[in-house]
């Protein structure tokens, strides 16, 4: 009861993806309250109507994503073994079907695990399409037919995000992530990738080392905004290496399907001349956006960004005192690992009686390319910019043991950033084979505000890549901060 009224639930969350899922479960088992979670009926590919416990992480993204990348190491793995003995004796030959067709036995067991934690947290699913009506009522338009109104004392908005296409004509004729992991089959024709974050890259990655020709366009001089320069042009060189066609300061034009199935795709290049690229498919990894529309939100006072992301504190609290959001659809740092933190948070300060802030610095991030890229920290380039004084770099580049037998032409980045005044280190920073299993362990170091000294006192495992990072004696460079901050407030930006 509160000011008189009396409610049926203590929460009612909006989406069960990884935040909401873990915010509901925490509030629920920790701190008793009583939860109820809506989200929408189980798709593989998300619409209006479609959606899933598990949300996009779990079902159409980073896990059906990585068991993709998984299978399309393979052709890489049997031409790098002929270096080491193995001879090349049967043809190898991939299925598409039958790794979409496993993939999607798996995602649809995780979607079964998540809404079993929810179950055993004692959270009631409630499935349909959600609504504000007021600041204490959601109306479910249920699944079934038919709707059902929920009160209760706070309401916690986890609903994430969806792709976007870029706006050009024929824009309809291209795909998203969303659908580019339930592909029936692959297109007999070159595929088109249009953009240069994360999304594009590694599904570039993916279709190449399925034996498929890939052409990558995006609008800037390099790939990966927001991560360290050097770094994304090792990533870019690399991808160049195992035969992407790469169209930097390229501006998509126009799309044309034709009578075939196949689709014209114009482009404006760095010289100032339309092309055309005649493709067999085009995927648009050009951003995401939040989910916030034609669900009350303004109605009831919630307040947007400039991005039509949902405003927050420090605390996930929107501008509705008894409202909260989490995840991608605040647009805060939009990983999985962080809406999981930003939910823990959340029924911390709200059920817990323990006011907590996630904290979004040194937060390790990986791009799994191939070779990934692993990054903690700030890149070399945001520590110029953001802090004072002087700052080492230092930088190692070398072609990895296995490549010496291989003969694969390809070199590993590693990088360290130093606050030289503290000796701490700010960034590290990795394009190479377990780049992202190395980095988390580096990420552990970094959040304790390790310093140069003390990497320098770790004794290497040998022989290993990892051991290059507390070998690094000799900086490359020393760089001027231009900034005003002296260390341990930066985090780095979202890429």
């Amino acid at each position: 009861m509160e000011n008189g009224n009396t409610y049926e639930f203590d929460l009612v969350t909006i989406g069960a993806g990884s935040g909401g899922t873990r915010a509901s479960r925490f509030s629920a088992q920790h701190y008793g309250a009583k939860v109820a979670v809506v989200e929408l009926p189980f798709g593989l590919v998300a619409d209006d109507e479609t959606g899933g416990a598990g949300g996009t992480c779990v079902i159409r993204g980073c896990v059906p994503k990585k068991l993709f990348v998984y299978g399309s190491q393979y052709s890489e793995e049997f031409r790098d073994a002929q270096g080491f003995g193995w001879q090349d004796e049967s043809e190898h030959k991939f299925d598409w079907q039958t790794l979409v067709n496993k993939k999607t036995r798996e995602i649809t067991r995780l979607n079964q695990v998540y809404n079993k934690l929810l179950k055993d947290a004692g959270c009631e699913r409630v499935e349909g399409k959600a609504k504000l009506i007021d600041r204490h009522t959601v109306e479910v338009a249920l699944a079934g037919g038919g709707t059902r109104r929920l009160t209760t004392k706070h309401i916690l908005l986890a609903q994430g995000g969806t792709p976007i296409r870029a706006d050009v004509p024929g824009k309809e004729h291209a795909i998203t992530s969303n659908e580019a992991l339930s592909l029936p089959d692959l297109p007999k024709g070159p595929i088109a990738i249009v953009g240069a974050g994360y999304i594009s890259l590694e599904f570039a990655g993916i279709w190449n080392g399925m034996g498929k020709e890939v052409h990558l366009i995006f609008r800037k001089s390099l790939p990966l905004v927001g991560f360290d320069e050097e770094c994304r042009a090792q990533v870019a060189e690399n991808m160049r290496g195992r035969g992407v066609h790469i169209y930097s300061e390229t501006t998509p034009i126009k799309l044309d399907k034709k009578e075939d199935g196949t689709i014209d795709f114009y482009y404006q290049g760095k010289d100032g001349e339309t092309k055309c690229l005649n493709c067999g498919l085009v995927l648009f990894g050009t951003g995401r956006k939040p989910l916030v529309h034609n669900m009350g939100l303004e109605e009831v006072g919630v307040k947007l960004d400039k991005h039509q992301a949902i405003k927050i504190d420090e605390f996930s609290r929107t501008s509705v005192d008894n409202i909260w959001s989490v995840g991608d659809v605040t647009m805060r740092m939009p990983l999985t690992p962080v809406a999981i933190m930003e939910g823990m948070a959340f029924a911390a300060t709200c059920f817990g009686n323990r006011p907590t802030a996630p904290v979004h610095e040194k937060i390790a991030s990986a791009v799994f390319v191939r070779p990934p890229l692993a990054s903690c920290g700030l890149s070399e380039q945001q520590a110029q910019a953001r802090l004072t004084g002087d700052i080492d770099i230092f930088v190692s580049k070398f072609k990895p043991m296995k490549n010496t037998l291989s003969g694969r032409d390809e070199k590993t980045l590693m990088k360290i950033i130093v606050k030289v005044d503290t000796d701490e280190v700010i960034g590290v920073h990795m394009v190479g084979e377990d780049a992202p299993e190395i980095m988390q362990g580096i990420a552990i170091a970094m959040k304790c505000n390790a310093t140069k000294a003390q990497f320098d006192a770790t004794v290497g495992i040998h022989p290993t890549a990892a051991e290059e990072l507390v070998t690094m004696r000799q900086r490359a460079r020393r760089i001027q901060g231009t900034g005003t901050g002296r260390g341990h407030e930066h985090g780095r930006m979202a890429g």
